[in-house]
């Protein structure tokens, strides 16, 4: 056999081989509901609480989709302010949002790697104050 035939049938039974594993990831890709989950999971597990105050709570309606409750709030990280939202429309069952006192302390759980990334609730944890 020449090279050039043995780098042909190298290459095709390459593409052959990853064809199972573009359609494994194309059927398991996971939802945004999901990732969110994951990601309150990740900073539940690992995050350090700080003290913040939520400054609104707010229902808003996206293209297409159905309603969004977003909780904002803001807090201190070593000198630096961050303000956030938090989607809480998968945790209704957790927080009743109309309870909610603006302008009331709360507490912030945030990765400390990435302080922008934080959560004011999450299953199994709560820094709400009603």
């Amino acid at each position: 056999m020449t090279p050039l035939r043995i780098y042909s049938l190298i290459t095709l039974a390459a593409a052959v081989a990853s064809v199972p594993t573009v359609v494994y990831l194309r059927r398991h890709r996971k939802t945004d509901a999901e990732r969110e989950r994951e990601r309150r999971e990740l900073i539940n597990r690992i995050g350090r609480i700080t003290d913040g105050t939520v400054n609104d709570v707010r229902e808003i309606t996206p293209d297409g989709h159905g309603p969004m409750q977003l909780v904002i709030f803001q807090y201190d990280v070593a000198g630096v302010s961050y303000e956030a939202a938090q989607d809480v429309t998968y945790l209704r069952q957790l927080v009743d949002l109309h309870a909610c006192r603006l302008g009331l302390p709360a507490s912030i759980k945030y990765d400390p790697h990435n302080p922008g990334n934080s959560i004011v609730i999450a299953e199994g944890w709560s820094g709400l104050r009603m």
